[in-house]
């Protein structure tokens, strides 16, 4: 255990960014799967969803949670599910 005094907020400040990192990563994972359940059953409010699951994945790489790289991709997969 941390003895020095700003070792001990480090311990703190990384249990709050991991649990705010956790919900945001399930909140993110539940968008997914309503945008794929949007698309598999082409619903009337597809395109809402599609847009909000978009601007969830930008925040996300903006922030550090998922690479750039792996945002472009999820969006690739979810544009092409929708169009095909």
């Amino acid at each position: 255990m941390a003895n020095i005094k700003s070792a001990k907020k480090r311990v703190l400040v990384n249990r709050t960014r991991a649990e705010r990192n956790k919900a945001r990563n399930s909140a993110l994972k539940t968008q997914l799967k309503k945008a794929n359940a949007a698309i598999a059953e082409n619903s009337a409010d597809k395109d809402q969803i599609l847009n909000d699951t978009y601007k969830m994945i930008d925040k996300a790489a903006s922030k550090g949670l998922i690479h750039k790289n792996n945002a472009a991709n999820k969006k690739s997969a979810l544009a092409k599910k929708a169009n095909a």
